[in-house]
């Protein structure tokens, strides 16, 4: 592996790890919403990560000329969770069906609280590794110079 490809692999990390922390966010921020435009209540959504295929990054790089590292990382799919929502008995409630139950996501707090911090601390680590690499090649030119 080039000395830059840590980069691009660490780049392609710190992306992944970012959209999957706006998903965790837009799952707290619809733990109580009991009505989208689809109809019924909001689905908690999950990231699927997957290695990224070397044809898409050989197509992004100029013309094509380097070959892609292993190892880049993309989202492949986000899916909503199968977890069916929770009813609650409110007969007040705009959305409750004609018993008076509110269908709620299935969407507990904690578990996404964790979720975050997972996707923030390998966040945190994968800019650790690029400024490592960034450190690694000014060394490098560094040792050159002399």
């Amino acid at each position: 592996m080039k000395i830059f490809d840590a980069l691009a692999v660490s780049a392609s990390a710190l992306s992944a790890e970012r959209q999957r922390a706006e998903i965790i966010a837009a799952n707290m921020a619809n733990a109580e919403t009991t009505h989208t435009q689809a109809g019924g209540p909001f689905h908690r959504r999950e990231v699927v990560f997957s290695s990224a295929s070397p044809f898409k990054f050989a197509l992004a790089s100029a013309g094509g000329i380097d070959t892609p590292p292993a190892g880049m990382v993309q989202i492949s799919q986000v899916v909503d969770d199968p977890t069916p929502p929770v009813m609650k008995y409110e007969p007040g409630h705009p959305d409750a069906d004609k018993d008076g139950y509110v269908a709620y996501p299935a969407i507990n707090p904690a578990t996404e609280m964790v979720d975050l911090m997972g996707s923030v601390r390998a966040y945190q680590l994968n800019a650790s590794a690029v400024s490592a690499t960034k450190q690694m090649i000014q060394q490098s030119i560094d040792i050159l110079k002399s």
